[in-house]
């Protein structure tokens, strides 16, 4: 499974970003997909997965209520948009996915990551 993510850029606090995953190779909806983050310092950590099915979605304590995860199996895309944009929320972003439905876990496939940053 190959990813590219795009939608990364420059915002000011308060705005919206859309990051998108283009998923190519083998493919389907019994990959579980997800978005990380690396901040400047600190460990990679989750932001949003969402199951094969999309009937599963988990979200960050720190963004829950202003990013939404989302994805289209017919044409092996996940976004994330993401609103109310804060500081604390520049990093470089990954998607990622898993075989199998269950979004926990360890992921095995990664894409190249896109940096977000946000302006005060």
């Amino acid at each position: 499974v190959q990813l590219q993510a795009s939608g990364g850029g420059l915002v000011q606090a308060g705005g919206s970003l859309r990051l998108s995953c283009a998923a190519s190779g083998r493919t389907s909806s019994s990959y579980a997909m997800g978005w990380f983050r690396l901040a400047p310092g600190k460990d990679r950590v989750f932001v949003a997965v969402i199951s094969g099915s999309a009937d599963t979605i988990k979200y960050a304590d720190s963004v829950k209520g202003r990013f939404s995860i989302s994805r289209d199996n017919a044409k092996n895309t996940m976004d994330l948009q993401m609103n109310n944009l804060k500081p604390e929320d520049t990093a470089v972003y990954y998607c990622a996915a898993k075989l199998g439905e269950n979004p926990s876990g360890r992921y095995e496939y990664w894409g190249q990551g896109t940096q977000v940053t946000v302006s005060s």
